[in-house]
């Protein structure tokens, strides 16, 4: 008797039916749980992230900011022992080699010319650090004073009661120098991270950040910088600083436009680098009838201008800088930027010897006396 064998093309038909619907099932279920993976991240993202308000008017952060109104700025690093406002990283850290650091100096100077707080410069362009960071070796842990510059101000900033605010640059020509190569971006994002916590946890013993100012943003296209990150990082830690990046307006056309001055900003211009809670065009002053409002996302936000000016010619110490602004000047450079809920910060850069000039010193006082504060 003959048996009926098996017909192979159907056990392999039936192989493949079965293997289809489990891998459909299967890929269903995978689909459903990726699916609620990402949905999960999402809202949890969402319930976490830090962002600006949108308003016609400003936040009580803000309404703090307006009310410091004028400040100092210090321009202080290796930049200060080369003559030179900017360099390039290539400069030997041990050539930074101040006699003394005089903080308390520096901080009394701001707080006897009736300023409310001070911005001082963390880390320049050539990405040389005023403290001991543990991702870098080029800082004053490797140079000619070990100090730490950002401690001993913050030091100074509790003692006489006065704001604190930190300037880090974005574009590092020491770290990141290659700002064309992308596939560099991430590793440095992280590096930056991380350099901002490490500033924070300096700082915070003593007193609180009330601000920080990025510069160097012109370097890259917008979203290759993390200002979300960035924001989140800072806010979730001091909540109350107020956060800037320099040419922070763009046009509707090209958010990345640059320059856009002050007297071509209009009300709903884009927000190049959002989140940020307040303008910067360095060194330009506000216009006459300075907007308020910028928009990120078709929402608009009030955004205040920081204008920067230096008391001299020069932002850093420089051998040949001589010539310094007149009393009658910077009294009326005064009234043009704290007007319209705006804010000034004057730079009075120390010297070689770690000090802020004397010429500095009087000029202040007398600029104190004339504008009345």
């Amino acid at each position: 008797m003959q048996t009926l064998g098996r017909n192979p093309a159907i056990i392999i038909c039936k192989r493949s039916i079965i293997f289809v619907v489990i891998n459909t099932i299967a890929m269903k279920h995978s689909f459903i749980t990726i699916l609620f993976l990402v949905l999960s991240l999402q809202l949890g993202y969402g319930q976490d992230q830090i962002l600006p308000v949108p308003s016609n008017q400003p936040s009580p952060a803000q309404q703090k900011q307006i009310a410091r109104k004028y400040g100092m700025f210090i321009h202080f690093g290796i930049n200060t022992f080369h003559d030179q406002e900017w360099t390039d990283g290539s400069k030997s850290a041990s050539s930074y080699c101040p006699t003394a650091i005089d903080a308390d100096q520096w901080i009394k100077t701001a707080k006897d010319a009736g300023m409310k707080y001070v911005i001082l410069v963390a880390k320049h362009h050539e990405g040389f650090c005023l403290w001991d960071s543990k991702y870098t070796e080029y800082d004053v842990a490797n140079s000619g004073n070990k100090t730490n510059v950002i401690e001993e101000v913050a030091k100074a900033c509790k003692k006489y009661d006065i704001g604190l605010g930190l300037y880090y640059s974005l574009w590092d020509r020491k770290v990141n120098a290659d700002v064309k190569d992308k596939t560099l971006d991430a590793a440095y994002n992280e590096y930056m991270i991380k350099q901002l916590n490490e500033l924070i946890d300096i700082v915070q013993p003593y007193t609180h950040i009330v601000e920080f100012w990025f510069d160097g943003g012109w370097e890259k296209e917008h979203e290759r910088w993390p200002a979300r990150e960035i924001y989140q990082t800072i806010k979730s830690r001091e909540p109350e600083c107020q956060i800037g990046i320099n040419w922070t307006i763009g046009l509707p056309e090209n958010p990345d436009a640059h320059p856009v001055l002050p007297e071509n900003q209009k009300e709903g211009y884009p927000i190049r680098y959002f989140p940020s809670d307040f303008r910067l065009g360095d060194p330009y002053l506000p216009a006459d009838n300075d907007p308020k409002l910028f928009s990120h996302d078709g929402k608009l936000y009030y955004m205040p201008w920081e204008s920067t000016i230096c008391i001299s010619e020069r932002w850093f110490y420089n051998t040949t800088d001589k010539k310094y602004k007149t009393v009658e000047e910077l009294a009326g450079l005064y009234r043009q930027c704290t007007k319209n809920d705006n804010i000034l910060i004057l730079n009075c850069p120390p010297n070689r010897e770690g000090k802020i000039r004397d010429a500095d010193v009087t000029l202040l006082k007398e600029l104190r006396k004339k504008i009345q504060m």
